[in-house]
This record gives C-alpha cells, sequence and structure tokens, in this order.
C-alpha cells in the first residue's frame, strides 16, 4: 500500500516567504540560474535614503566636533556645562534607540524611518537659533533622540528590503557613509571656517545641512513599507502589494507572489506581537547577549582610545596654544582640530571598506573575533609607548592608534552594528538592535566617565590593560554566543 501525501503538509512546504521572494533568482531558458538577484530600482532608492540618513549622522556629529568651541565662547559655557553637552547627545541616542527604534516593532519601519528624519530636521533647524546653554542642550538630545532611532531602523528598512547573499555588504556600505558624512561635516567646516572666521560661523555650518536633509525627508515618502514587517503583524494583502513594489523590474520575476496566511504562517513562530521582555526570553537570549555584549565592549575600547588622541594630533599637525588669548587663537586651534578629526575619518573609512568586501565572504562572527583581537593588539602596542620618550613615544602610540582604528572598523564597529539587525526575529528587531545600540552608549558613557579618574588613580598603562582585555574578553564572547548571520535568510536567523 502506497502513502497519499498530506495535502496540507504539502501546501506549506511550497508556500514562500517574502524574504523568499526577494531572494528568488531569474533563470536563463535552458534552467541556468543568475548567481545573484539584481536589484530594483526600489531596492536601490531605499538603500540611498537609507544611506543618506547615516551621511547626515556622521556630517553633523563631527561639524558639532568643530563647532562646538565656538558655541562655548558665544554662550560663556564652563568645564562642566560642556560635561552636560556632551552627556546630552549620548542621552539622547539611547531614548531615541530603545524608545524609537522599538517603536518600528509597532508602528512600521517606514514610518520610524520617517518620524527620524522630521525629528533631525527640526532640531537642526531650532539649533541654529539657540541662544543660550538651556536651548543648546535640549537640541543636541533632539538630535541625539534621532541619530538613536536610526540605529536600528536605517539597518532594517535596508536589511528585510534585500537579497541575503548581499546584505551584508550592503547594509554595512551604507554605514560606511558615516565616515564619509564624518568627513564631509569637517571638511564643510573647516571652509566655513576659512570663509567666515568668526564666532557665528557654527551657524552657517550647521545651516548647509537643512536643505539636503529636508529633501531625504521627502524622498522617504516615496518608499515602500517593509513587506517583511507587514507580514509578521497579519497584513498579508498589504505585505503582498509590498512586495510586487519593491519587487518591480523589467523582465518581471517573480511574476506572482502569494504569501502565508493564518496559521500557515504563525507555525513558523514569528507572528507574535511581542513586548520587550521578548528578548530575555529563552529562545531570544543568545542573540540580545551576541547582539548587545560585544557592542559595549566595543565602545569602551574606542571611546578609551581616545585619551591618546591629543597626542596624536599635536604630533600631526602642530600643538594648539596653552591660553585662548582671542578670537583667532580659537579659531586656530579650531582648524587644527579639523584635521585632526580628518585624520581619524580617513583611518575609519579604510576599515570600513574592508569590512564591506569581507563581510560576505568570511562572515560576520570571524571578523569581529579577529577585529576583537586586532584591537587588543593596537591598545597593548600602544601601552608600550610608556617606555619610550620623545618622537619614539608619539610612533609607537600611533601606530598602536591606527592597528586599533583598523580592526575595529573592519570588526566589531561594523560587525555588532550588522549583528544587531539581523540576529534576532521580525517580530522584535526594531526592539532588539535599539536595545543593543543603546547598551553600546552606555559603554561610551562609562568611559566618558571613569576613565578620567582612572587615568588619573593607576596610570596609562595599567588602563590600556584593562582596555585590552575588554577586546579579549568581546572575542570570546562573540565566539561562544556566535550565530552567523552570512547569507541565510532573515526567515531562518528569526527561528
Amino acid at each position: 500500500m502506497h502513502d497519499v501525501a498530506d495535502p496540507d503538509k504539502v501546501q506549506r512546504s511550497t508556500v514562500k516567504s517574502v524574504q523568499d521572494y526577494i531572494d528568488e533568482r531569474p533563470m536563463w531558458p535552458d534552467g541556468t540560474h543568475l548567481p545573484s538577484a539584481p536589484m530594483t530600482s526600489m531596492q536601490w532608492r531605499i538603500w540611498a535614503l537609507a544611506a543618506a540618513g547615516k551621511f547626515f549622522e556622521g556630517f553633523v556629529v563631527f561639524m558639532t566636533g568643530v563647532a562646538l568651541p565656538l558655541i562655548s565662547h558665544e554662550f560663556g559655557i564652563n568645564a562642566a556645562q560642556n560635561g552636560f553637552i556632551s552627556a546630552a547627545s549620548l542621552m539622547g541616542i539611547l531614548v531615541g534607540a530603545v524608545g524609537l527604534g522599538g517603536m518600528s516593532d509597532y508602528f512600521g519601519r517606514k514610518r520610524m524611518f520617517i518620524v527620524e528624519m522630521i525629528i533631525f530636521c527640526a532640531f537642526l533647524v531650532l539649533l541654529i537659533f539657540c541662544t543660550n546653554f538651556i536651548s543648546l542642550v535640549v537640541c543636541l538630545f533632539g538630535l541625539g533622540v534621532a541619530l538613536g532611532c536610526d540605529y536600528p531602523t536605517a539597518h532594517m528598512i535596508i536589511s528585510e528590503s534585500i537579497p541575503s547573499t548581499s546584505r551584508g555588504k550592503l547594509v554595512l556600505a551604507a554605514f560606511g557613509f558615516q565616515a564619509l558624512g564624518a568627513l564631509g561635516g569637517t571638511a564643510v567646516g573647516f571652509l566655513v571656517l576659512s570663509i567666515e572666521p568668526t564666532l557665528d560661523a557654527w551657524r552657517w555650518m550647521y545651516g548647509t545641512a537643512i536643505i539636503p536633509a529636508l529633501l531625504v525627508t521627502i524622498g522617504r515618502f516615496y518608499i515602500t513599507e517593509s513587506p517583511n514587517w507587514l507580514h509578521v503583524r497579519g497584513a498579508v494583502d498589504r505585505a503582498e502589494l509590498a512586495a510586487k513594489r519593491l519587487l518591480v523590474r523589467v523582465p518581471q520575476y517573480p511574476t506572482n507572489i502569494s504569501l502565508a496566511r493564518g496559521g500557515e504562517f504563525e507555525a513558523g513562530g514569528h507572528g507574535d506581537k511581542q513586548s520587550f521582555f521578548a528578548l530575555f526570553a529563552k529562545r531570544n537570549l543568545r542573540a540580545t547577549i551576541l547582539a548587545s555584549v560585544p557592542w559595549f565592549l566595543q565602545d569602551l575600547g574606542t571611546y578609551g582610545i581616545g585619551i591618546f588622541t591629543p597626542t596624536i594630533l599635536a604630533a600631526a599637525f602642530g600643538s594648539k596654544p596653552d591660553h585662548v588669548r582671542s578670537v583667532s587663537d580659537l579659531i586656530l586651534n579650531d582648524i587644527l582640530a579639523a584635521k585632526g578629526a580628518a585624520l581619524i575619518t580617513t583611518l575609519l573609512i579604510v576599515g570600513i571598506v574592508f569590512a564591506v568586501m569581507l563581510a560576505d565572504k568570511v562572515g560576520r562572527i570571524w571578523l569581529q573575533v579577529i577585529g576583537f583581537i586586532g584591537c587588543a593588539a593596537g591598545l597593548l602596542l600602544a601601552s608600550f609607548s610608556t617606555g619610550f620618550e620623545g618622537t619614539t613615544k608619539t610612533a609607537v602610540i600611533f601606530a598602536g592608534f591606527m592597528l586599533f582604528n583598523f580592526m575595529t572598523n573592519l570588526g566589531p564597529n561594523a560587525q555588532t552594528y550588522l549583528l544587531a539587525g539581523e540576529v534576532f526575529p521580525t517580530a522584535i528587531r526594531g526592539t532588539g538592535a535599539g536595545f543593543a545600540a543603546a547598551v553600546g552608549k552606555i559603554g561610551a558613557v562609562a568611559t566618558a566617565f571613569l576613565f578620567p579618574i582612572l587615568l588619573t588613580g593607576i596610570g596609562t598603562a595599567p588602563l590600556l590593560y584593562i582596555l585590552v582585555a575588554t577586546s579579549i574578553l568581546g572575542a570570546v564572547i562573540t565566539w561562544l554566543f556566535r550565530i552567523e548571520t552570512n547569507g541565510v535568510s532573515l526567515d531562518e536567523i528569526g527561528r
């Protein structure tokens, strides 16, 4: 007697997910598939608008570094108030990453993609008209909220709309525009200072970003919502329409999109509307640890090596006057700082370029592990500088600085961002990626407050040894809790 196949099982096995349709490759008449699925114009539009947001993030953050000395002088801001200014931006990023980033799981990727840019533009305009310390802190907090929301949202709007085989390089390429924006912001700050060497120059700096940012905001209204998100929310008809709009191409394929409905879809375990605490449920805890703990440890090292930055920049571009005696001295210092920022950003770009090229070939986990080990080597090399004097000391610090910056951008700086937006199920992807970004920024805050105290209390070399240990710990945790997402469908990662 022959077994008869269960029709329901056959139907379930042939049903495709949104990602299956996105990953579908065209076939030649002889039955040969193309090696990858070509990107559609809508997919490229989504990618470009997300990359533009990353560009503005780097543009404004690095420009703020050039503008703040002028603002501080104009408003008479003291050292304690400068601490509040730094804290305002970081606190805004924390709130934006966890709060607004998580809202994309409830209100949609597209809606929050637009909202974050509206918030960014609004506070950018208000910043130009600031007249005192309080208004400055409020505006920087608002900008931080927008930037924090962008961490998870920009990643998801790309990764849920593109083929699995190119997800790593495209997400990281967009992330790399943050470094390009930083270089652009530094260049604009330098140019404005050269043309308009007055205290009011900082207002012109921020003003250059307003019209381009508004154009990007308008462009975001004309993209499709993530069909993956619509599907997990049970809006199957809307998901099919969004997928069709996303995949318009000539000649058209896939020719028909039909997604699973009801119990057929819920069997995958992704359709539940889950709360923040789902991140710590047994099925998601591994992903939560992998996404957040290495990011925290990476930020400790990244901000920690900043203790050497003044020494490096002074050697490269000349020392600043010890005492600012006039506006001319202030602007000279600012120009030197802009040149130094350009040097740092160039190192960041080199590492990101290698990360883009290797993420889909070597894999995220290996790059993160190797990157953490390389960071430890760079920090260890920098610690040897305490045994030297003069130019040798500076050369050793500079070598350690270069190695660290290259390896962190090849590895943990790029890969923690990439993994955080991939390892969670679609229903909580925004919340998970936002939580990971916020935990990373807690590491930045801890560094800002604790490291000056530790530097005075235990000295440079022991502090660097601590950072070496945290980098090695980052490699170990990455390996122990590894979830390799290279080339894997988001549907499978979620399971």
